[in-house]
Formats: C-alpha cells, sequence, structure tokens
C-alpha cells in the first residue's frame, strides 16, 4: 500500500507505561521498549523529511505527575502531534472519582492544544473480558465518557480503545496482565494511525498471537502471575510507590526515528 501524505513532522508522545511501550520489549531501542508510539512514529516517519518524535511516557505514572512532569516539556520541543493517555493508573486505584481525574485531564489536554497541534487522546480498554479488573467496568466507562467530553470541547481526536475488540483477549496481554504484549501494541498502532486517517501496511493480527492456553495450563499461570505480579503491585500501592521512581523517559528530546 502507498502511504498518503500526512500533515506531521514532530511527534511527541505523554503518558505512562502504556505509552512508554511496556510489554513490548525491544533492547535495540531507547528505553528497551517498542510500543504503540513508536510503531506509530516508525510509520509517520517514512517519506517524511526531518521528521523527529520524542516519547516522555514513563510507567506508573499518574495523572497529576504527568501533567506536572511532561507538558510543559512537551510544548517546548513545538510539536504538532501530540498524543496523550492520561488517568489509567488513577481509575485502577480504589477509592479515585473519575470526575475528579477528568478535571486534570482537561487541563491538561487545553494546555496541549494551546499551540494549534493535534492532540489524540484514549479511551480505556474495555476490561469486561478480564476476571481482574472487571469489577471496575463501570467506573472506565464513566471515566471514558469524560474523555470524549474533553476531546469535543478541544477539538481532539478520540483513540477508541473501548471499541477495539481485538484487544480484549488474553493474548495480546503481557504475563503481567497490566500491559499489552506485542501483539496488542501492534493493534493500539493500527487503531491510531486510522484514526489520524493514515494509510499503512500494518496488517491486522500480525505478528499472529500465540495459541490459546488450555485449562490447566491457564489455571497454572494464574498463580505464577499472582505471585510475580499482584502481590508486589500490592506492596508498592501500601508503600505508595511507584513501578516508575528513578525511571525517565526513554525519548526526552525530538529527534529522527532511528
Amino acid at each position: 500500500m502507498t502511504q498518503q501524505h500526512h500533515p506531521w513532522q514532530r511527534y511527541v508522545a505523554l503518558g505512562d507505561s502504556f505509552t512508554e511501550g511496556i510489554g513490548d520489549p525491544e533492547p535495540t531501542l531507547p528505553g528497551g521498549h517498542r510500543g504503540w508510539a513508536d510503531r506509530v512514529a516508525e510509520v509517520l516517519s517514512r517519506g517524511t523529511d526531518d521528521f523527529a518524535y520524542a516519547n516522555l511516557a514513563v510507567r506508573g505514572k499518574l495523572i497529576t505527575q504527568i501533567v506536572d512532569d511532561q507538558v510543559e516539556p512537551a510544548l517546548a520541543l513545538h510539536p504538532d502531534l501530540i498524543t496523550i493517555s492520561a488517568g489509567g493508573n488513577d481509575v485502577i486505584r480504589p477509592g479515585t472519582d473519575p470526575d475528579e481525574i477528568a478535571v486534570r485531564f482537561d487541563q491538561a489536554v487545553e494546555r496541549l492544544r494551546s499551540d494549534g497541534a493535534t492532540v489524540v487522546v484514549f479511551t480505556g480498554v474495555d476490561v469486561g473480558f478480564s476476571p481482574v479488573f472487571r469489577g471496575i467496568r463501570g467506573k472506565v466507562a464513566i471515566y471514558n465518557e469524560n474523555v470524549r467530553a474533553v476531546a469535543a470541547r478541544h477539538d481532539c481526536i478520540v483513540a477508541d480503545q473501548w471499541s477495539l475488540g481485538e484487544i480484549q483477549d488474553t493474548r495480546m496481554w503481557a504475563p503481567d496482565r497490566l500491559h499489552l504484549n506485542s501483539f496488542g501494541h501492534h493493534e493500539v498502532a493500527r487503531m491510531v494511525l486510522a484514526a489520524l486517517n493514515v494509510d499503512n501496511d500494518l496488517q491486522p493480527m500480525e505478528p499472529e498471537p500465540l495459541p490459546a492456553a488450555s485449562w490447566r495450563q491457564a489455571r497454572s499461570e494464574d498463580l505464577a502471575w499472582a505471585r510475580e505480579y499482584l502481590v508486589p503491585w500490592v506492596i508498592r500501592r501500601i508503600r505508595h510507590q511507584s513501578s516508575g521512581d528513578h525511571v525517565l523517559p526513554k525519548r526526552p528530546e525530538a529527534g529522527p526515528f532511528a
């Protein structure tokens, strides 16, 4: 497929582990992860002279941290395309209010739109398929409606993960069940490019997902997952720690994708 020209030359990605690319390891890239944002930048950079890409996302960050630490540095890079996914780590925490989270999100988006850049925002995944997160499905849906309202208010593009059925499948997720794997990140990249109306040659479900696990294997994996990921996550919450403590952005400066 011949890729149509697009208008963007400087792309900056903001957010948390989702945008950093956790779950999609690639040791040859900055930060050791690829992810959907890198995949989008790869496509946008083809045939675009002087294309520059920065990724300021850091795993574990709450929306206040993203607003305080990433918004102004992003604007200082003078992007004409910005993606921001924020609030997910807040929403999954017990006792948080999706309406209050959305207020901070609105403030961030208003500031990011101030220089006229195209801004892409994300709805959360429909977690109804997940036994672990099914209980907060309604909370995610409320936050999604707030995100849509923010997008309408500030003329943003919505990348709609809620309706992305391809990732409502455990085979699209990393062993920690919190992050997409390479297959999932690939599908999100395709969705973002579609939202931007950029033709590309990324094919559905390629690479192919892993074969479905047997029931016995799945239950064994449940126990292993709880020991390796769930218990440490709970301990970090109790200690008010984040997986992103002391982690720096993988692409703090806008430069050629290479």
